[in-house]
């Protein structure tokens, strides 16, 4: 198991060995997290796809990428197991240290292992009924399970997955999203300051730093919407179980030049005035990574994006995320060598400066 999680003086020193200028990194919570960073989310779960997972993440850190994105339930655990052999192969090549890099991980989806020959609901039962990690009513019509047991032995399993003692980020993936249909939002409520009793103990034993919520829809549609859920009061549940010091401090949503909801929708609440998702976080020094930059390559089509920059369509829908205000960075998908090279062209040019991209959004919204 790799020790350590990332700190200011490990990121600092990423930075500056990058040879990518310090302008496509941002600061936040004591640490330099690169302003693109590398999602692990599609792929079969056969051997081909795990070593282009493990060599694309390497590839996106030796560019200067050190944020790095993945989840339990992704490929059924071999997406987490891809990383950490990436992560420990770059360390004892002695190209990088555990402290230099951000890595997150989510709990929530009930997940098989791609790796045990059993079908879906005979691994449920083998490994979680009969164990006591679940019981009847624990698992939604979603798929997600959102009990502190279950939540812990999947945390474990990320840990033993990825090899490392301390996940820099915990994410609870998609809970509005997976629980709302089968439980009231006041059950739901009291289900989630549970979870956040959990991470804030996990903290304390040193296995994550932060935690927040990777969503898709509670954060971006209107207050009247059953999926809605209000970024301030959330803030406040988790200084109310955490205190001052607490560690929701990171939330992940999609965004893109079709999905603009986080910055043109004015459906959160911040002291009594409408706000948007990214003014509303920024406001509460809640650090917002996004999803879905090329919306799984439907935007790359031509046509699909107007044209600024002169740039190709994969680095103007990334640059005009990781400009956007309020944003830490987009998170993108990539395996093939080629899409990486493509892709990782956005490192060596700045993000726009806030008034070219303010002028850009003003062009696009007449």
């Amino acid at each position: 198991m790799i020790s350590g999680f990332a700190t200011f003086d490990g990121t600092k020193k990423f930075v500056d060995n990058s040879g990518i200028s310090p302008l496509n990194y941002k600061q936040t919570h004591g640490l330099f997290l690169s302003n693109v960073g590398i999602g692990t989310y599609l792929g079969e779960t056969d051997e081909k796809t795990d070593i282009l997972v493990k060599n694309g993440v390497k590839q996106s850190i030796l560019s200067g990428i050190n944020v790095i994105d993945t989840a339990i339930n992704y490929r059924a655990q071999k997406a987490e197991r891809s990383v950490g052999k990436a992560v420990s192969e770059l360390i004892e090549e002695g190209k990088i240290s555990r402290d230099q890099i951000f890595i997150s991980s989510k709990n929530g989806y009930v997940t098989n292992d791609a790796d045990v020959p059993q079908e879906f609901w005979e691994y449920v039962k083998h490994e979680y009924a009969q164990n006591g990690i679940v019981k009847e009513g624990d698992i939604t019509s979603g798929y997600h399970c959102m009990t502190p047991t279950y939540l812990e032995d999947q945390l474990d399993r990320s840990l033993k997955n990825l090899g490392l003692d301390c996940i820099d980020l915990m994410y609870l993936h998609n809970a509005v999203e997976g629980q709302i249909k089968d439980a009231s939002k006041e059950k739901f409520l009291q289900n989630l300051e549970s979870v956040f009793e959990l991470y804030e103990k996990k903290r304390m034993d040193g296995k994550i730093k932060f935690y927040g919520m990777a969503t898709w829809e509670c954060f971006r549609v209107p207050p009247d919407n059953p999926l809605h859920l209000s970024l301030f009061d959330t803030f406040k549940m988790a200084k109310k179980v955490g205190g001052e010091n607490h560690g929701f401090r990171f939330i992940q949503l999609p965004f893109n030049m079709y999905y603009d909801q986080a910055l043109l929708a004015k459906n959160q609440t911040f002291d009594g005035q409408p706000s948007t998702i990214l003014e509303t976080s920024t406001a509460l020094n809640v650090g917002v990574f996004t999803s879905v930059p090329l919306m799984q390559g439907r935007l790359l089509t031509p046509g699909a994006m107007p044209e600024f920059n002169e740039l190709k369509p994969s680095l103007r829908a990334l640059q005009f995320i990781r400009s956007t205000p309020g944003v830490l960075a987009p998170l993108v998908g990539q395996k093939s060598p080629v899409h990486i090279s493509e892709n990782l062209e956005i490192m060596k040019i700045p993000p726009m400066p806030e008034n070219e991209f303010l002028a850009l959004v003003k062009k696009l919204t007449m």
